[in-house]
Protein backbone atom coordinates (compact mmCIF):
# COMPACT_ATOMS: atom_id res chain seq x y z
CA UNK A 1 0.00 0.00 0.00
CA UNK A 2 1.10 3.31 -0.75
CA UNK A 3 0.91 5.52 2.71
CA UNK A 4 1.80 8.81 1.76
CA UNK A 5 -1.16 8.67 -1.06
CA UNK A 6 -3.60 7.29 1.35
CA UNK A 7 -2.86 10.46 3.79
CA UNK A 8 -2.66 12.58 1.02
CA UNK A 9 -6.56 11.57 0.27
CA UNK A 10 -7.68 11.29 3.82
CA UNK A 11 -6.27 15.16 4.14
CA UNK A 12 -7.58 16.19 0.19
CA UNK A 13 -11.27 15.18 1.13
CA UNK A 14 -11.25 17.41 4.32
CA UNK A 15 -10.15 20.15 1.95
CA UNK A 16 -12.55 19.53 -0.78
CA UNK A 17 -15.52 19.62 1.93
CA UNK A 18 -14.08 22.51 3.44
CA UNK A 19 -13.70 21.08 6.61
CA UNK A 20 -10.07 20.54 6.82
CA UNK A 21 -9.16 22.39 11.02
CA UNK A 22 -6.41 25.13 11.18
CA UNK A 23 -4.69 25.77 14.55
CA UNK A 24 -4.80 29.56 15.18
CA UNK A 25 -1.74 30.07 17.06
CA UNK A 26 -2.73 33.15 19.86
CA UNK A 27 -1.11 33.93 23.13
CA UNK A 28 -3.45 35.01 26.15
CA UNK A 29 -1.82 37.74 28.32
CA UNK A 30 -2.92 37.69 31.69
CA UNK A 31 -4.93 40.37 32.69
CA UNK A 32 -6.03 41.51 28.99
CA UNK A 33 -8.76 38.70 28.65
CA UNK A 34 -10.63 38.38 25.95
CA UNK A 35 -7.68 40.27 23.93
CA UNK A 36 -5.11 38.09 22.89
CA UNK A 37 -2.23 38.39 20.02
CA UNK A 38 -2.64 36.39 17.48
CA UNK A 39 0.76 35.27 14.77
CA UNK A 40 0.56 35.08 11.44
CA UNK A 41 2.06 32.54 9.58
CA UNK A 42 4.12 34.90 8.12
CA UNK A 43 5.44 35.82 11.66
CA UNK A 44 3.71 39.16 12.16
CA UNK A 45 1.23 39.38 15.35
CA UNK A 46 -1.88 41.37 15.70
CA UNK A 47 -4.04 41.99 18.64
CA UNK A 48 -7.42 40.21 18.35
CA UNK A 49 -10.85 39.66 20.23
CA UNK A 50 -11.52 36.10 21.43
CA UNK A 51 -15.28 34.94 20.62
CA UNK A 52 -15.00 31.42 20.76
CA UNK A 53 -13.17 30.30 23.97
CA UNK A 54 -14.50 28.22 26.74
CA UNK A 55 -12.88 30.37 29.73
CA UNK A 56 -16.38 31.03 29.84
CA UNK A 57 -15.77 33.79 33.35
CA UNK A 58 -12.75 34.01 32.66
CA UNK A 59 -11.49 32.44 35.38
CA UNK A 60 -7.89 31.47 33.82
CA UNK A 61 -6.99 35.00 34.91
CA UNK A 62 -8.39 35.08 38.43
CA UNK A 63 -5.66 36.34 40.95
CA UNK A 64 -6.69 33.88 43.48
CA UNK A 65 -6.68 31.27 40.91
CA UNK A 66 -3.04 32.09 39.98
CA UNK A 67 -2.21 32.86 43.24
CA UNK A 68 -3.06 28.85 44.26
CA UNK A 69 -0.92 27.42 41.78
CA UNK A 70 1.86 29.94 42.46
CA UNK A 71 2.04 28.45 45.34
CA UNK A 72 1.55 25.02 44.60
CA UNK A 73 4.45 25.36 42.12
CA UNK A 74 6.80 27.07 44.95
CA UNK A 75 5.54 24.23 47.27
CA UNK A 76 5.61 21.18 45.07
CA UNK A 77 7.17 21.63 41.67
CA UNK A 78 5.88 20.72 38.11
CA UNK A 79 4.81 17.41 38.10
CA UNK A 80 2.95 14.54 40.23
CA UNK A 81 5.38 12.43 39.80
CA UNK A 82 2.87 9.35 39.18
CA UNK A 83 -0.09 7.17 38.98
CA UNK A 84 -2.59 8.21 41.88
CA UNK A 85 -1.91 4.34 42.77
CA UNK A 86 1.97 4.86 42.71
CA UNK A 87 2.72 8.01 43.98
CA UNK A 88 0.47 10.90 42.58
CA UNK A 89 -1.87 11.16 44.95
CA UNK A 90 -0.86 14.71 47.07
CA UNK A 91 -2.97 16.96 49.65
CA UNK A 92 -3.89 19.10 46.58
CA UNK A 93 -5.72 16.24 44.85
CA UNK A 94 -7.47 15.34 48.05
CA UNK A 95 -7.84 19.23 48.68
CA UNK A 96 -9.85 19.38 44.86
CA UNK A 97 -11.91 16.18 45.32
CA UNK A 98 -13.28 17.40 48.15
CA UNK A 99 -14.49 20.83 46.93
CA UNK A 100 -16.11 19.13 44.07
CA UNK A 101 -17.88 16.56 46.07
CA UNK A 102 -18.64 19.83 48.11
CA UNK A 103 -19.67 21.92 44.97
CA UNK A 104 -22.24 18.68 43.64
CA UNK A 105 -23.71 17.67 47.09
CA UNK A 106 -22.18 14.45 46.47
CA UNK A 107 -20.67 11.85 49.08
CA UNK A 108 -16.91 11.72 46.72
CA UNK A 109 -15.67 13.17 43.66
CA UNK A 110 -12.74 11.42 41.11
CA UNK A 111 -10.48 13.75 39.34
CA UNK A 112 -9.35 12.73 35.80
CA UNK A 113 -6.89 14.36 32.94
CA UNK A 114 -10.55 15.60 31.54
CA UNK A 115 -13.87 15.32 31.10
CA UNK A 116 -13.36 13.80 28.06
CA UNK A 117 -11.24 10.38 29.68
CA UNK A 118 -13.90 10.90 32.65
CA UNK A 119 -17.07 10.09 30.75
CA UNK A 120 -15.03 7.30 28.71
CA UNK A 121 -13.72 5.58 31.67
CA UNK A 122 -16.54 5.64 33.87
CA UNK A 123 -19.33 4.79 31.52
CA UNK A 124 -17.68 1.82 30.14
CA UNK A 125 -16.37 0.74 33.59
CA UNK A 126 -19.82 0.92 34.48
CA UNK A 127 -20.68 -2.37 32.42
CA UNK A 128 -17.85 -4.39 34.25
CA UNK A 129 -19.75 -3.46 37.72
CA UNK A 130 -23.09 -3.56 36.86
CA UNK A 131 -23.38 -6.64 34.46
CA UNK A 132 -25.55 -6.79 31.98
CA UNK A 133 -26.20 -2.59 32.14
CA UNK A 134 -28.53 -1.37 29.82
CA UNK A 135 -27.47 2.36 29.26
CA UNK A 136 -30.00 4.98 26.94
CA UNK A 137 -28.06 7.72 25.97
CA UNK A 138 -29.02 11.00 24.06
CA UNK A 139 -28.61 11.02 20.62
CA UNK A 140 -26.74 14.45 21.23
CA UNK A 141 -24.55 13.40 23.58
CA UNK A 142 -20.90 14.07 23.21
CA UNK A 143 -18.45 12.24 21.49
CA UNK A 144 -16.74 11.26 25.07
CA UNK A 145 -20.47 9.73 26.17
CA UNK A 146 -20.66 7.84 22.90
CA UNK A 147 -17.29 6.49 22.96
CA UNK A 148 -17.84 5.42 26.68
CA UNK A 149 -21.48 4.01 26.18
CA UNK A 150 -20.26 1.69 23.25
CA UNK A 151 -16.29 0.11 24.80
CA UNK A 152 -16.73 -2.86 26.17
CA UNK A 153 -19.92 -3.74 24.28
CA UNK A 154 -23.30 -3.91 26.06
CA UNK A 155 -26.82 -3.20 25.41
CA UNK A 156 -27.53 0.54 24.23
CA UNK A 157 -30.47 2.23 23.60
CA UNK A 158 -30.08 5.68 21.71
CA UNK A 159 -33.23 7.99 21.97
CA UNK A 160 -34.11 11.61 20.07
CA UNK A 161 -32.75 14.51 21.57
CA UNK A 162 -34.71 15.57 24.32
CA UNK A 163 -37.64 13.34 23.54
CA UNK A 164 -38.81 11.70 26.45
CA UNK A 165 -41.61 9.68 24.88
CA UNK A 166 -39.07 8.03 23.05
CA UNK A 167 -37.40 7.81 25.96
CA UNK A 168 -40.21 6.38 27.78
CA UNK A 169 -40.61 3.44 25.24
CA UNK A 170 -37.51 2.35 25.10
CA UNK A 171 -37.50 1.96 28.89
CA UNK A 172 -40.47 -0.01 28.18
CA UNK A 173 -39.46 -2.60 26.35
CA UNK A 174 -36.60 -3.53 28.10
CA UNK A 175 -36.57 -6.05 30.97
CA UNK A 176 -37.86 -4.66 34.07
CA UNK A 177 -35.10 -6.43 35.87
CA UNK A 178 -32.27 -5.57 33.69
CA UNK A 179 -30.13 -2.84 35.37
CA UNK A 180 -30.43 0.77 33.22
CA UNK A 181 -28.71 4.05 32.87
CA UNK A 182 -29.78 7.22 31.50
CA UNK A 183 -26.88 9.48 30.09
CA UNK A 184 -27.80 12.94 29.03
CA UNK A 185 -26.53 16.46 29.22
CA UNK A 186 -27.24 19.38 30.80
CA UNK A 187 -26.78 21.93 28.24
CA UNK A 188 -25.93 20.94 25.01
CA UNK A 189 -22.60 23.00 23.35
CA UNK A 190 -23.86 23.44 19.88
CA UNK A 191 -27.46 24.21 19.75
CA UNK A 192 -27.01 25.88 23.77
CA UNK A 193 -29.81 24.26 24.74
CA UNK A 194 -31.04 22.20 28.26
CA UNK A 195 -31.55 18.74 28.82
CA UNK A 196 -34.93 18.12 30.87
CA UNK A 197 -33.50 16.83 33.91
CA UNK A 198 -36.45 16.84 35.75
CA UNK A 199 -38.68 14.70 33.70
CA UNK A 200 -35.39 11.99 33.06
CA UNK A 201 -35.08 12.13 36.54
CA UNK A 202 -39.19 11.10 37.42
CA UNK A 203 -38.86 8.44 34.47
CA UNK A 204 -35.73 6.57 35.94
CA UNK A 205 -37.04 6.55 39.29
CA UNK A 206 -40.21 4.97 37.47
CA UNK A 207 -38.47 2.12 35.89
CA UNK A 208 -35.19 1.56 38.42
CA UNK A 209 -32.42 3.61 36.62
CA UNK A 210 -29.87 4.99 37.56
CA UNK A 211 -28.69 8.72 35.95
CA UNK A 212 -25.61 10.09 34.29
CA UNK A 213 -25.46 13.88 33.76
CA UNK A 214 -22.70 15.56 31.87
CA UNK A 215 -22.75 19.15 33.09
CA UNK A 216 -19.60 20.23 31.58
CA UNK A 217 -21.00 23.12 29.93
CA UNK A 218 -23.24 24.35 32.70
CA UNK A 219 -21.01 24.10 36.43
CA UNK A 220 -19.59 27.71 37.37
CA UNK A 221 -22.54 28.88 35.41
CA UNK A 222 -25.84 28.30 36.60
CA UNK A 223 -27.36 27.45 40.18
CA UNK A 224 -26.10 29.71 43.30
CA UNK A 225 -22.74 27.94 43.61
CA UNK A 226 -22.50 27.11 40.29
CA UNK A 227 -22.77 23.29 40.20
CA UNK A 228 -25.16 23.54 37.12
CA UNK A 229 -28.35 23.38 35.72
CA UNK A 230 -29.03 20.54 38.42
CA UNK A 231 -28.47 22.96 41.02
CA UNK A 232 -29.98 25.59 38.94
CA UNK A 233 -33.57 23.25 38.95
CA UNK A 234 -32.83 21.65 42.68
CA UNK A 235 -32.35 18.71 41.21
CA UNK A 236 -29.05 17.56 42.50
CA UNK A 237 -29.74 15.13 44.75
CA UNK A 238 -31.77 12.78 42.24
CA UNK A 239 -28.49 12.45 39.89
CA UNK A 240 -26.47 9.70 40.76
CA UNK A 241 -23.51 10.54 38.67
CA UNK A 242 -21.97 13.95 37.31
CA UNK A 243 -19.22 14.60 35.27
CA UNK A 244 -17.85 17.90 34.24
CA UNK A 245 -14.89 19.49 33.55
CA UNK A 246 -11.82 21.98 35.23
CA UNK A 247 -11.24 23.24 31.54
CA UNK A 248 -14.11 25.44 31.02
CA UNK A 249 -15.86 27.83 33.51
CA UNK A 250 -13.30 26.78 35.78
CA UNK A 251 -10.77 28.36 33.76
CA UNK A 252 -7.71 25.72 34.58
CA UNK A 253 -7.93 21.90 33.17
CA UNK A 254 -8.94 18.48 33.90
CA UNK A 255 -12.19 16.68 34.46
CA UNK A 256 -13.90 14.86 36.98
CA UNK A 257 -16.94 12.65 38.61
CA UNK A 258 -18.70 12.96 41.86
CA UNK A 259 -21.39 10.52 43.16
CA UNK A 260 -21.54 8.44 46.09
CA UNK A 261 -18.36 7.19 48.10
CA UNK A 262 -19.57 3.39 46.83
CA UNK A 263 -20.03 4.14 43.40
CA UNK A 264 -16.56 6.57 43.19
CA UNK A 265 -14.93 3.70 44.70
CA UNK A 266 -15.80 1.58 42.40
CA UNK A 267 -14.61 3.34 39.20
CA UNK A 268 -11.49 4.42 41.01
CA UNK A 269 -10.71 0.74 41.45
CA UNK A 270 -11.59 -1.18 38.23
CA UNK A 271 -10.93 2.17 35.52
CA UNK A 272 -8.09 1.35 33.28
CA UNK A 273 -8.51 5.08 31.95
CA UNK A 274 -8.14 6.61 35.51
CA UNK A 275 -5.85 3.44 37.43
CA UNK A 276 -3.32 3.73 34.50
CA UNK A 277 -2.81 7.58 33.93
CA UNK A 278 -0.64 10.00 35.27
CA UNK A 279 -2.97 12.39 37.80
CA UNK A 280 -2.59 15.77 37.53
CA UNK A 281 -0.25 18.18 38.30
CA UNK A 282 -0.88 19.65 41.90
CA UNK A 283 -0.34 22.94 40.61
CA UNK A 284 -3.43 22.32 38.52
CA UNK A 285 -5.27 20.79 41.16
CA UNK A 286 -4.28 24.04 43.69
CA UNK A 287 -5.95 26.26 40.50
CA UNK A 288 -8.99 24.25 40.25
CA UNK A 289 -10.16 23.86 43.86
CA UNK A 290 -9.34 27.75 44.35
CA UNK A 291 -11.38 28.49 41.01
CA UNK A 292 -14.20 26.19 42.61
CA UNK A 293 -13.98 28.01 45.84
CA UNK A 294 -14.61 31.77 43.73
CA UNK A 295 -17.14 30.38 41.94
CA UNK A 296 -19.03 29.46 45.08
CA UNK A 297 -18.93 32.73 46.76
CA UNK A 298 -20.37 36.08 46.26
CA UNK A 299 -18.12 36.79 43.59
CA UNK A 300 -19.23 33.58 41.27
CA UNK A 301 -22.51 35.11 41.54
CA UNK A 302 -21.84 38.38 40.26
CA UNK A 303 -20.04 36.80 37.50
CA UNK A 304 -22.67 34.44 36.28
CA UNK A 305 -25.01 37.00 36.48
CA UNK A 306 -22.92 39.77 34.48
CA UNK A 307 -22.63 36.61 32.02
CA UNK A 308 -25.70 36.55 31.23
CA UNK A 309 -26.57 39.83 30.80
CA UNK A 310 -24.15 39.69 28.10
CA UNK A 311 -25.13 36.31 25.98
CA UNK A 312 -28.86 38.27 26.47
CA UNK A 313 -27.22 41.96 25.17
CA UNK A 314 -25.62 39.83 22.33
CA UNK A 315 -28.43 37.83 21.23
CA UNK A 316 -30.85 40.75 21.23
CA UNK A 317 -28.34 43.27 18.80
CA UNK A 318 -27.86 40.09 16.28
CA UNK A 319 -31.59 39.07 16.55
CA UNK A 320 -32.52 43.02 15.85
CA UNK A 321 -30.30 42.14 12.64
CA UNK A 322 -32.20 39.44 11.35
CA UNK A 323 -29.22 36.99 11.83
CA UNK A 324 -29.58 33.16 11.95
CA UNK A 325 -29.30 32.83 15.53
CA UNK A 326 -30.17 29.46 17.75
CA UNK A 327 -31.25 30.72 21.02
CA UNK A 328 -32.27 27.79 23.26
CA UNK A 329 -31.69 30.55 26.44
CA UNK A 330 -28.26 29.24 27.61
CA UNK A 331 -25.10 31.46 27.45
CA UNK A 332 -24.29 29.87 24.04
CA UNK A 333 -24.92 32.17 21.21
CA UNK A 334 -24.68 29.71 17.77
CA UNK A 335 -24.62 31.29 14.65
CA UNK A 336 -26.79 28.76 11.69
CA UNK A 337 -24.36 29.05 8.17
CA UNK A 338 -25.15 25.54 6.77
CA UNK A 339 -22.27 25.66 4.60
CA UNK A 340 -18.91 24.19 5.40
CA UNK A 341 -17.03 26.56 2.92
CA UNK A 342 -19.08 29.53 3.68
CA UNK A 343 -18.51 28.84 7.42
CA UNK A 344 -14.48 29.22 7.60
CA UNK A 345 -14.67 31.90 5.09
CA UNK A 346 -16.46 33.96 7.15
CA UNK A 347 -14.70 32.58 10.07
CA UNK A 348 -10.98 34.03 8.30
CA UNK A 349 -12.81 37.02 6.78
CA UNK A 350 -13.34 38.11 10.77
CA UNK A 351 -9.89 37.11 11.60
CA UNK A 352 -8.37 39.56 9.00
CA UNK A 353 -10.75 42.07 8.51
CA UNK A 354 -11.85 42.85 12.19
CA UNK A 355 -9.77 40.86 14.48
CA UNK A 356 -12.05 38.70 16.24
CA UNK A 357 -11.32 35.05 16.80
CA UNK A 358 -14.21 32.60 16.30
CA UNK A 359 -13.88 28.76 14.63
CA UNK A 360 -16.10 27.48 12.20
CA UNK A 361 -18.03 24.27 13.88
CA UNK A 362 -18.42 22.02 11.21
CA UNK A 363 -19.46 18.42 10.77
CA UNK A 364 -18.60 15.85 12.48
CA UNK A 365 -18.95 18.47 15.47
CA UNK A 366 -22.52 19.14 13.70
CA UNK A 367 -24.84 17.51 11.52
CA UNK A 368 -23.38 18.41 7.62
CA UNK A 369 -26.10 21.41 6.59
CA UNK A 370 -26.03 23.33 9.98
CA UNK A 371 -22.50 23.94 9.85
CA UNK A 372 -22.28 27.47 12.21
CA UNK A 373 -20.47 29.96 13.84
CA UNK A 374 -20.29 29.74 17.75
CA UNK A 375 -19.99 32.94 20.09
CA UNK A 376 -19.22 32.48 23.86
CA UNK A 377 -19.91 35.86 25.54
CA UNK A 378 -17.98 36.35 29.00
CA UNK A 379 -18.85 38.72 31.53
CA UNK A 380 -15.38 40.57 30.51
CA UNK A 381 -16.75 40.80 26.93
CA UNK A 382 -17.83 44.91 27.07
CA UNK A 383 -20.00 47.06 24.55
CA UNK A 384 -17.19 47.90 22.37
CA UNK A 385 -16.67 43.91 21.86
CA UNK A 386 -19.85 43.53 21.47
CA UNK A 387 -20.28 46.42 18.94
CA UNK A 388 -17.00 45.60 16.98
CA UNK A 389 -17.97 41.93 16.44
CA UNK A 390 -22.31 42.53 15.71
CA UNK A 391 -20.99 45.70 12.91
CA UNK A 392 -18.73 43.14 11.47
CA UNK A 393 -21.19 40.42 11.53
CA UNK A 394 -23.66 42.53 9.76
CA UNK A 395 -21.25 43.95 7.21
CA UNK A 396 -19.93 40.28 6.67
CA UNK A 397 -23.88 38.97 6.20
CA UNK A 398 -24.86 41.68 3.37
CA UNK A 399 -21.37 41.29 1.46
CA UNK A 400 -21.79 37.65 1.21
CA UNK A 401 -25.61 37.95 0.56
CA UNK A 402 -26.02 35.24 3.15
CA UNK A 403 -29.54 34.03 4.20
CA UNK A 404 -30.72 36.23 7.27
CA UNK A 405 -33.36 35.11 10.38
CA UNK A 406 -33.64 31.55 8.61
CA UNK A 407 -32.50 29.69 11.72
CA UNK A 408 -34.10 32.22 14.82
CA UNK A 409 -35.54 30.30 17.29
Amino acid sequence: MDYSAALDRALGRLHDEGRYRTFIDIERRRGQFPKAVWTRPDGSEREITVWCGNDYLGMGQNPEVLAAMHEALDATGAGSGGTRNISGTTVWHKRLEAEIADLHGKEAALVFSSAYIANDATLSTLRLIFPGLIIYSDALNHASMIEGVRRYGGEKRVFRHNDLDHLRELLEADDPAAPKLIAFESVYSMDGDFGPIRQVCDLAEEFGALTYLDEVHAVGMYGPRGAGVAERDRQMHRIDIVNATLGKAFGVFGGYVAASAKMVDAVRSYAPGFIFTTSLPPVVAAGAAASIRFLKGAGGRALRERHQAQAAALKLRLRGLGLPIIDNGSHIVPVHVGDPIHCKMLSDMLLEQFGIYVQPINFPTVPRGTERLRFTPSPVHGPAETDALVRALDSLWGHCALNRAEASA
